[in-house]
């Protein structure tokens, strides 16, 4: 049984990752695992101004949201982010909170998988190519962590279209059994 940790990084009402992060939350917690969820919805999260001083005290100079999310992450033994695909990348406010989570590098962190679920309007196997890219990068800098696997789900676009679309629903709910 892992403690998975499920960030959803849309700021979209009735937002379709939202949606099938609730799917993917049950496959995980049907296959026996801890899971808290988080949404950036109404968060605070500041941009990192690149001071490096949590490079010492393992701790944000700026005071927001970021700091509570920023433990979370470090104690979960498994991550999932969810994020709709933008112009090709990840959400903005995804890579914000990447950028503010630069505390955890020299700190003790707990967790090991990582793993994405994105969804984009566009249905090309080639759309979350940059997000992912992107994602992988973060965790290149984490000697100890590794990408797990990802879940693209296509061809949806409308607020909470991803409630009708059943096939997407239960591959989100099966990815989420799959993690460990």
């Amino acid at each position: 049984m892992s403690n998975i940790l499920v960030i959803s990084t849309s700021l979209r009402a009735r937002s379709n990752s939202d949606i099938l992060a609730e799917s993917l939350i049950a496959g995980a917690r049907d296959a026996g695992n801890e899971v808290e969820y988080i949404s950036l919805k109404g968060k605070e999260i500041k941009f990192c101004i690149g001071c490096l001083a949590c490079q010492k005290t393992q701790k944000c100079v700026q005071r927001d949201d970021a700091i509570e999310i920023a433990e979370k992450v470090k104690n979960a033994d498994t991550l999932v982010f969810v994020t709709p695909i933008y112009y090709y990348e990840m959400s903005g406010q995804m890579k914000t909170l990447l950028d503010r989570l630069n505390p955890l590098y020299s700190s003790d962190y707990q967790f090991r998988k990582i793993y994405m679920l994105t969804v984009a309007a566009e249905d090309e196997d080639s759309v979350p190519e940059k997000a992912v890219s992107g994602l992988q990068g973060w965790i290149d800098c984490f000697e100890k962590a590794e990408f797990a696997g990802s879940l693209f789900c296509g061809g949806i676009n409308a607020p909470g279209e991803a409630g009708k679309k059943d096939v997407e629903q239960n591959e989100a709910y099966q990815f989420g059994k799959s993690l460990a």
